[in-house]
């Protein structure tokens, strides 16, 4: 007897954690060193929560045994509710905050409570993969806007116009962006939120990274621009920017008008409790992470390691013949072309797998991000730069052998 997957799954991938990374799990198990820059784990690579964070995670573990409500310990949603009230969003109340086991739990759970067969959704490409591959479980249709790399990855307007349908339901926004690390400008998040308010979408806004900023960039939360207008849902939490991956810590806060979506969130509220609740140890974690000392501000400026490692790896990349990088202004991320007419890509799986099993470093494919073209690889910049030099001339290497084939 074969029992097969269930069809929903037929058009789902994943491929951060997809067939390059199995076939580094195979050369691992021969004893083979692999240097692994496909993934944003910001604790493999020496980068550890604050000392705060973690004794009041452990003075909490003796009453976080048991269930809590389904929306998440009322401490942590108040102060996921003061962060934005903090911004001047007035419309944020501690009733319309979830919290979950990471965004990641809760984009799937806003996607089933939202889409039906045939429900249209605006997704940016390239994209962080597990929007697409959650709406197309929840049975939407994906359209990918275009973001336009000529003009620092920003969204293309024009492009998004053209793909709204009288079956577009929602539109999301990923800023600071996974994974080109643009910073989105507020004149382009005030064209999204018009077409938005003027179609009748629902605004999803990713913001997982927005304090991690360099050189000056500005993060505008897309909530500070709905009020009194267009409802937005926007997500949060503790992985990057308080170095807890692990924790599995993350919120959504609809904010704006909510008057046209209470059956919306009531559908959320059911999700909610099907689910039980969100890891209650790493809850105790939110009020201090929110409320305390910024850390992440010794990390994002001159001298601090993402700083100092985004420039090294940007450099080294942007300096390859044929390679044009956009530098990041935020997140952990770069996301180089290849010129394709240098590199005669046909398939950048196959390259990617080419570059992991000859140098023993393992990163992502461009298409991995809904990207529609073979010619953007993803690098994440999280090693100390005495590992990440070297990484970045063994790319270098493959891609000059590769020219020369």
């Amino acid at each position: 007897m074969q029992i097969r997957k269930s069809n929903k799954l037929s058009n789902i991938c994943y491929e951060i954690r997809g067939p390059v990374l199995k076939e580094a799990v195979r050369m691992e198990e021969e004893g083979q060193r692999i240097l692994k820059l496909n993934i944003g784990n910001p604790a493999p690579f020496g980068f550890e929560a604050p000392d705060e964070i973690l004794v009041d995670v452990i003075r909490n573990l003796p009453t976080s045994q048991g269930y809590c409500d389904s929306k998440g310990l009322f401490s942590a949603r108040k102060a996921v509710m003061q962060k934005y009230q903090a911004m001047g969003i007035k419309s944020a109340d501690v009733n319309h905050v979830w919290m979950g086991n990471g965004v990641s739990e809760l984009i799937v759970l806003a996607m089933q409570g939202l889409l039906n067969d045939g429900d249209e959704i605006l997704i940016p490409a390239p994209d962080y993969p597990l929007w697409t591959a959650a709406a197309t479980l929840a049975g939407g249709y994906v359209k990918h806007y275009l973001c336009d790399e000529s003009s620092g990855w920003q969204p293309d307007i024009n492009d998004i116009r053209s793909k709204i349908s009288n079956k577009t339901k929602a539109i999301v926004i990923i800023n600071p962006n996974n994974p080109t690390g643009a910073v989105y400008e507020k004149d382009v998040l005030e064209s999204i939120v018009n077409l938005a308010e003027e179609h009748n979408l629902l605004i999803f806004s990713d913001e997982i990274y927005d304090k991690i900023l360099y050189d000056e960039a500005k993060h505008i939360p897309t909530a500070t621009l709905t009020e009194g207008r267009a409802p937005c849902i926007t997500f949060g939490g503790l992985s990057k920017v308080y170095r807890t991956a692990g924790f599995r810590s993350g919120w959504m806060a609809i904010t704006g008008d909510r008057s046209g979506i209470s059956d919306y969130i009531e559908g959320l509220d059911i999700l909610s409790s099907m689910r039980l609740c969100a890891n209650v140890p790493a809850q105790h974690a939110v009020q201090t992470a929110l409320g305390g000392y910024q850390s992440i501000n010794e990390l994002i400026t001159p001298g601090g390691r993402l700083y100092e490692q985004r420039k090294v790896a940007w450099e080294a990349l942007d300096s390859i013949p044929g390679v044009h990088c956009h530098k990041p202004e935020g997140a952990l991320y770069l996301f180089p072309r290849l010129d394709p007419k240098m590199y005669k890509i046909q398939n950048d799986m196959d390259l990617v797998l080419q570059f992991l099993r000859e140098e023993k470093v393992l990163i992502v494919q461009g298409t991995g991000f809904n990207w529609p073209t073979p010619d953007h690889v993803r690098f994440v910049f999280l090693p100390h730069v005495e590992e990440l030099s070297p990484a970045m001339d063994r790319f270098a290497a493959f891609l000059s052998r590769l020219r020369k084939r």
